[in-house]
């Protein structure tokens, strides 16, 4: 799966279970290199969609483009 077909979700999961099967597994060195590099590649392509989502909330806070919630999404309204 190509990473712009990815979702951040299924790229973390990814990169879950890269990092499962290198702690309990005995690979060969050759395998482990290959589970380490698209572990990196994911953790990377992880970091930049969470960066981008920041940016869009800082934006949204700088621009007011911001609504308050209403009061039952807090669970404080009836």
């Amino acid at each position: 799966m190509e990473e712009k077909e990815k979702t951040f979700e299924q790229a973390l999961a990814r990169l879950e279970e890269v990092i499962r099967e290198l702690e309990s597994s005995q690979l060969p060195l050759d395998q482990a290199l290959e589970l380490f590099a698209e572990g990196i590649a994911l953790s990377k392509y992880c970091n930049s969609c969470l960066e981008q989502a920041e940016q869009k909330i800082s934006l949204l806070m700088n621009d007011g483009g911001v609504i308050e919630a209403p009061s039952t999404w807090a669970g404080g309204g009836q």
